[in-house]
């Protein structure tokens, strides 16, 4: 497949004298990610403030979030300008760069500091790659949750709380919108769309085909299924009661409606709570938050980086540095803060802690409904190919459920 080819050609690049090629400047990292948003950057200011302090150097690069990191990041390795540290989940990168002798597992690091007793089950999982720890948490969020807005919910009578269903959404969505508001605000950029579908897919079906559809090998059979058929048609009844500006607006700018009181309310991961934080309302007051009503599953996302092996001794110990303050339990509780996620590890103060934490807390309790992000789990291609039928049938109201298997049947032909 097309992603293990990129791979092939990187470790052959991956065999030059590239790392020879960058001088080391004592303590300074340069840190690779797609993070951009005003609540994403003063989360990674958290981190960039304390590692300054402990006197390393950040030195910041940010592409943006549909730009492809992997790709990027390939891209700067093979010519010759490799990342000391970078945002990265798909495992198959970490698996290279082992092969080629330029991982750098962190296991050792996180027994010595004792961060590895204190990760839950699902970010253990999410960050062990063939049974190494590879990856620095950062943040742990659900991929779909509800967020709205508490005063447009009391102007038109409705209480989130109550329902047991999307269907007690969907009976009351003509009856906000008459009242002059948006009843559900949806981005359409693709990565977007994209989450939708995994996070309503899990919600819908629990794990009757989510790992078959996004797990390491994929299922074909369960392409087309009355799994797939039901999650499908929520999927497109999601669409029906978005907005015309839907199309390419970003996440936050798409947040920004429920926080201004334009819209209802927005299906998406749960950073969204730091944009809320970020504008000053406050939870329960001006918006609140739950799961996905009648929830049987969630996607559980582990943000993280990588540490790229540098054989740069002073590179090495600013890394160290970068990773433990990632995971001490007092950065996560300020980060989780800001970023609107929740604490990688189960000993952080609870002080700055709040009800939606609260929820998420409960559902990593729960291993039975977890199941990882795709970016964890799927291959890149297959992924990527979900998203282009998804992007479609959203696009297009006259594409059928059949149209979409067909699509991911002939995409799944193709790559495997």
């Amino acid at each position: 497949m097309r992603f293990r080819l990129r791979m092939a050609a990187l470790a052959a690049a991956l065999s030059l004298p590239l790392l020879a090629a960058v001088p080391a400047r004592a303590q300074e990292l340069l840190i690779f990610h797609n993070w951009s948003s005003p609540t994403e950057m003063a989360s990674l200011k958290v981190l960039r403030d304390r590692f300054e302090a402990g006197g390393g150097v950040w030195k910041d690069l940010s592409i943006p979030h549909d730009s492809g990191t992997n790709v990027s990041l390939i891209n700067m390795l093979t010519g010759g300008n490799p990342p000391d540290v970078f945002m990265e989940s798909s495992p198959g990168i970490y698996r290279d760069l082992k092969s080629q002798g330029l991982a750098f597992p962190v296991g050792p690091l996180f027994d010595e500091i004792g961060a590895t007793k204190n990760l839950p089950d699902s970010v253990l999982k999410s960050i062990t790659v063939d049974g190494e720890i590879m990856k620095v948490p950062t943040a742990v969020h659900i991929d779909g949750m509800v967020f709205y807005n508490t005063r447009v919910a009391q102007a038109v009578g409705v209480d989130p709380k109550s329902w047991t269903s999307l269907d007690d959404f969907f009976a009351v969505a003509d009856r906000i919108k008459a009242a002059g508001y948006i009843p559900l605000a949806i981005g359409g950029e693709k990565w977007q769309i994209g989450y939708l579908l995994h996070a309503l897919m899990a919600a819908r079906t629990g794990g009757a085909i989510y790992e078959r559809i996004y797990g390491g090998t994929p299922d074909r059979s369960a392409i087309d299924s009355n799994e797939m058929r039901q999650t499908l048609a929520l999927f497109r009844k999601f669409q029906h009661h978005t907005d015309p500006g839907s199309p390419n607006r970003k996440w936050n700018d798409t947040t920004n409606l429920v926080i201004t009181g334009k819209a209802f309310m927005q299906v998406h991961g749960d950073w969204m709570k730091g944009e809320f934080r970020s504008a000053g309302k406050q939870l329960g007051t001006d918006y609140d938050c739950i799961n996905i009503p009648g929830t049987k599953g969630v996607v559980v996302t582990v943000d993280a980086f990588g540490l790229l092996d540098t054989k740069d001794e002073a590179k090495t110990k600013a890394q160290k540095l970068f990773a433990s303050i990632v995971v001490d339990p007092q950065v996560q509780a300020e980060f989780a803060a800001v970023k609107g996620s929740s604490p990688v590890r189960l000993d952080s103060p609870s002080d700055k802690l709040d009800a939606c934490n609260a929820i998420v807390h409960d559902l990593l309790a729960d291993p039975a409904i977890q199941h990882q992000s795709p970016h964890n789990t799927a291959d890149p291609d297959w992924l990527s190919a979900i998203w282009d039928e998804a992007d479609k049938f959203w696009n297009d109201p006259g594409m059928t459920d059949a149209d979409f298997i067909a699509g991911l049947q002939n995409a799944y032909d193709t790559i495997f």
